[in-house]
């Protein structure tokens, strides 16, 4: 995909997108990968500005967005939860016509789809979606990237996403490896599974691509033959306790030890998209381990810290993806 060649085009959700157009992206972000670690300046939207807003607070998103923007010769303006009056004093329709006249592109990270998707109708700048709670299209470029870096292609590969696939991971999981021909498992208690209506959208495009898409109550079943173990938190930003009580609950046996590692094929690895609690070294880690009586959670610190783990490579890889989807849509 060259620079520029989705000009004008939103960034929502993967499902927008056609299979060759996703793989192109993935493809645009090897290419500004590779100029960066040269040190050969890539400024092709150099004089433009962009619109951050963050609804949900992000350590990844953010700085990926921010360095991405500085490296394609932008300058950007982060919004954070109390910087705009989107939703409250100015609806979402009235936020995208304002911005779009001050800005080249808007990002929005927060929660529901449908807010990313009135902010695109309106406005008249791409809008690029940071995270909402049914999909991350920006995370699965990267984990496409980082698969594609570490096997040489994603396609007929096995990735296992464990934990609470309902929401905005394993969504996209799915949708990401169905349209790049990868194989995907949902492993979790049944009511965890993702919507039959994506599943069945995703199975369409699995056959056209060859992936085969399954799932699974089974933690030990679903990871043979599996090249990637994939999870994610059990609990999103503001959910109550209770949530928290019933997750760790279900959840519990789809935590990814190096007994499930062991059960995957020789050379898979552990991925992450972060943050993740491996450990008690942060305040809500700490504090949920002791009422539940956990050193971790969703993946344990061994697998977490051994050399299985691509995670942080996995974390890069936003910031080279995105500043692809960019570049792109610009």
């Amino acid at each position: 995909m060259k620079i520029g060649e989705l000009k004008g085009r939103d960034f929502l959700k993967l499902l927008d997108f056609t299979n060759e157009e996703v793989q192109g992206l993935v493809d645009l972000a090897a290419e500004l990968k590779a100029q960066k670690k040269a040190g050969i300046p890539h400024e092709v939207c150099k004089g433009k500005h962009v619109a951050l807003i963050f609804e949900k607070t992000s350590t990844r998103t953010r700085c990926s967005f921010e360095v991405a923007a500085a490296d394609l010769g932008m300058h950007s303006t982060y919004l954070d939860p109390t910087g705009s009056q989107i939703g409250k004093k100015e609806s979402i329709a009235d936020t995208a016509r304002v911005l779009s006249g001050i800005y080249d592109g808007i990002e929005y990270r927060g929660y529901g789809q449908s807010i990313v998707e009135e902010l695109a109708e309106y406005a008249s700048v791409p809008v690029w979606n940071g995270l909402t709670n049914e999909f991350h299209p920006t995370q699965i470029l990267a984990d496409m990237l980082t698969i594609q870096e570490h096997f040489g292609t994603v396609k007929g590969k096995k990735l296992v996403y464990f934990g609470d696939a309902r929401y905005n991971m394993g969504n996209s999981l799915m949708v990401g490896c169905a349209k790049l021909g990868m194989n995907f498992t949902a492993c979790a208690p049944e009511a965890y599974f993702p919507e039959k209506a994506l599943i069945e959208t995703c199975q369409t495009i699995a056959v056209e691509t060859g992936a085969v898409l399954s799932f699974e109550t089974d933690p030990m079943k679903a990871a043979q033959g599996a090249d990637v173990l994939y999870t994610d938190v059990w609990v999103s930003m503001g959910e109550p306790m209770e949530v928290w009580q019933e997750r760790v609950a279900a959840l519990s046996p789809y935590c990814i030890t190096k007994e499930l590692m062991d059960a995957a094929n020789p050379g898979a690895v552990f991925m992450h998209c972060l943050p993740a609690f491996h450990d008690l070294k942060t305040t809500i880690g700490k504090e949920m381990g002791e009422k539940f009586g956990r050193t971790c959670m969703e993946v344990t610190d061994e697998v977490f810290e051994g050399p299985q783990s691509i995670v942080f490579q996995e974390a890069e890889n936003r910031m080279h993806t995105i500043k692809a989807v960019m570049a792109a849509t610009l």
